[in-house]
C-alpha cells in the first residue's frame, strides 16, 4: 500500500523511481515490478533494489537522486530526513505513531468494540494507523469498554495469512516477536494490568511461527514505555482519564502526531475535537482514518519530517518543482528602457 502512495504520483508527474522496499518483505515490490512491466512500462522507469543500509545510504547520497519519500520508524525518518537534506535532496520522511482513539461516555460500545478489535489487531497491530491507545473518558466508560472487549481478543483467530479465517497472522520476524513479547513484560512490570495475555500461544502445526495472541492492557499510565514508545504489535493500551479535556490533553501531550479517533454521539464534542487536536489525520467515529486518494496522508510533530505529506495533491506537490515563465512579445511593447519590475498591462 505505502509504495501504491508513491510511485504512481511520481511516474504520473514524469519522473523515473527508485523502490527499495523492506529487506524483510520484498516480494510484493517485485510483484509490482512485474505486473508494470507487462502493463507496458518500459525499462528504467520503476526500479527495484534489494537491500539495508548500505542501499539507503546510497540513495541519500547520489546525486542524481532529487527527491526521497519514506515510512518506517522515527529514528530511521530523521536520519533520512537530515542525511537528504544535507545531500540538498527533498525529502518527506514519515515516522512513528501513537494513535490514540477518545471513547466518550455518550459512545456507541457495540461500536466502539468492533472498532478497536479491527483498529487495534487487524494486521496484528503492525501498521503505522493501528490505534494502539484507548482513551476512556470515565471509569464507568473505560469498565464497560473492558468487559464487552477483553472476550473478544481472547477469541481472535490467530492463523497463518493463508488461512482465509484467519484474523490475525503472526509477527514479521523472530528479532520482533521478542521486541514485542518483551514491551508486554514491561507493561506488567511498569504496573499496568494485564486483562488478556496473549504470550506463550502455540499453534499446532506451528510451534515455531512468531505468533503473538492479541494483548489488552488496562490502567496504562502516561509516564510508563508502554504508553510512550511504539510497540508495533498487537498490544491495545487502555488509559483511563476522568474527562473530555483530560483526554485531549493526552493526546496532545504526545510526541506522536500521525492519527487519532474520537467515538461519540455529540456533534459538539467531535467538531471540537477536529478542531483543538494536533494530529495530522482525525476520525470521527473512523478508527483507522487514512484519507482518501483525493487527499494526502501524514502526521504532525515526530510523525512527519519534510513540509509535504504523501500522495493526493501534496504528493503531486512533492514530486514536481514550480516553474514560473515570465514572457513578453515584440508586437505593441514600448521602447526605451524600464527600470521597474515587469506588469502586465
Amino acid at each position: 500500500m505505502v509504495p501504491m502512495w508513491m510511485f504512481p504520483i511520481a511516474l504520473a508527474c514524469g519522473n523515473t523511481f527508485i523502490l527499495k522496499p523492506s529487506e524483510r518483505d520484498p516480494s510484493t515490490s517485485n510483484m509490482l515490478a512485474e505486473l508494470l512491466k507487462k502493463a507496458g512500462l518500459p525499462d528504467g522507469v520503476l526500479n527495484v533494489v534489494h537491500g539495508d543500509k548500505e542501499a539507503v545510504d546510497a540513495i541519500l547520497a547520489n546525486p542524481d537522486i532529487q527527491a526521497v519519500s519514506f515510512v518506517g520508524s522515527t529514528p530511521i525518518a530523521e536520519y533520512i530526513y537530515h542525511t537528504g537534506c544535507a545531500h540538498n535532496k527533498r525529502v518527506q520522511a514519515l515516522g512513528g505513531a501513537k494513535n490514540h482513539m477518545i471513547v466518550m461516555p455518550d459512545a456507541d460500545m457495540n461500536q466502539v468494540t468492533d472498532a478497536l478489535m479491527g483498529a487495534g489487531y487487524g494486521s496484528a497491530g503492525e501498521r503505522c494507523m493501528a490505534v494502539s491507545v484507548a482513551v476512556a473518558v470515565g471509569d464507568q466508560t473505560a469498565d464497560t469498554m473492558i468487559e464487552k472487549l477483553a472476550p473478544r481478543v481472547r477469541a481472535l483467530k490467530v492463523a497463518p495469512g493463508t488461512d482465509p479465517e484467519a484474523e490475525m497472522g503472526p509477527l514479521v520476524t523472530k528479532q520482533h516477536y521478542d521486541k514485542v513479547k518483551g514491551y508486554v513484560d514491561l507493561g506488567v512490570q511498569e504496573g499496568a494490568k494485564l486483562v488478556v495475555d496473549g504470550r506463550g500461544l502455540k499453534l499446532q502445526g506451528y510451534e515455531n511461527g512468531y505468533f503473538l495472541g492479541g494483548c489488552l492492557f488496562d490502567n496504562v499510565q502516561p509516564h510508563m514505555r508502554v504508553y510512550k514508545e511504539e510497540i508495533f504489535g498487537p498490544v491495545l493500551s487502555v488509559v483511563r482519564v476522568p474527562d473530555y479535556n483530560a483526554a485531549v490533553k493526552l493526546v496532545n501531550d504526545h510526541e506522536y502526531g500521525n492519527g487519532t479517533a474520537i467515538f461519540t454521539r455529540d456533534g459538539d464534542a467531535a467538531r471540537e475535537f477536529a478542531a483543538k487536536i494536533k494530529v495530522g489525520m482525525v476520525g470521527i467515529n473512523v478508527p483507522i482514518p487514512v484519507p482518501m486518494a483525493f487527499n494526502s496522508f501524514g502526521g504532525w510533530k515526530r510523525s512527519l519530517f519534510g513540509d509535504h505529506h504523501m500522495h493526493g495533491p501534496e504528493g503531486v506537490r512533492f514530486y514536481t518543482k514550480l516553474k514560473t515563465v515570465t514572457s513578453r512579445w515584440p508586437t505593441g511593447i514600448r521602447s526605451g528602457a524600464e527600470f521597474v519590475m515587469p506588469t502586465m498591462r
